[in-house]
């Protein structure tokens, strides 16, 4: 996501209304409340499950507005956002929360060091390649480190398609992301140097526990 994308996710973030649309017509609200950490009630129990286990240095890539890096935070566990959006980051750091306006492909601190990584709100379909996400998320991670990552629910399939952002006000550009259900939780993992330790579903959304295997990373390097 760039340019004319970039404005219209930060339009959100500050207030406006917006949707994301399929290129086959279809379209959605984007769940801003739940990003921003004030939907409470089931979005609540959920993020408060993607968390729990982390009880060390966490990296939340995609962070957005940083909710879950401010939580970390607060139970004293060491945690740094990445987020390429400009207010996401500048909202993170209002709220407390240290945040990176970074690539998460680029130059970050703590590669190979980190306890744990975050992918929530499905940013394992980030640029439309789970693959290389999950390959990068690896990258970051120590060698017994734990990527915990949001799928879609079950039946999705791996489905890469363009999406674009829009409000009353802008229409963005197309850009591709992937969705991916929890029944591919295995192969991402397998293909990637992890091992998946368990998976739950949590008031409706569906988390995996990937523990990163040194001899798994060796086998697909």
């Amino acid at each position: 996501m760039s340019g004319k994308g970039f404005d219209v996710f930060e339009r959100t973030l500050a207030g406006e209304r917006c949707w994301v649309r399929t290129s086959n017509g279809t379209r959605q609200p984007l769940p801003t409340d739940r990003w921003l950490g004030v939907a409470g009630g089931a979005d609540h129990r959920a993020d408060t499950a993607l968390i729990c286990c982390c009880d060390g240095p966490t990296v939340d890539l995609g962070c957005g507005p940083g909710r879950l890096t401010a939580a970390l935070l607060q139970r004293g566990v060491p945690a740094l956002g990445v987020d390429v959006s400009p207010m996401a980051v500048a909202i993170s750091r209002f709220r407390g929360a240290p945040a990176l306006h970074r690539d998460l492909f680029g130059p970050l601190p703590g590669a190979g060091r980190w306890s744990y990584a975050l992918l929530a709100d499905g940013n394992i379909g980030i640029g439309g390649d789970p693959e290389r996400i999950l390959a990068r998320t690896g990258d970051l991670l120590a060698s017994d480190g734990i990527a915990i990552v949001e799928f879609d629910r079950p039946g999705t399939g791996s489905v890469t398609r363009q999406l674009r952002l829009e409000s009353p006000s802008r229409i963005g550009s197309w850009f591709p992301w992937a969705s991916v259900g929890i029944e591919h939780a295995d192969r991402l993992a397998a293909a990637t140097g992890f091992q998946v330790l368990t998976t739950a579903e949590v008031a409706g959304r569906y988390i995996a526990w990937l523990r990163r295997d040194d001899r798994a990373v060796r086998a697909v390097a």
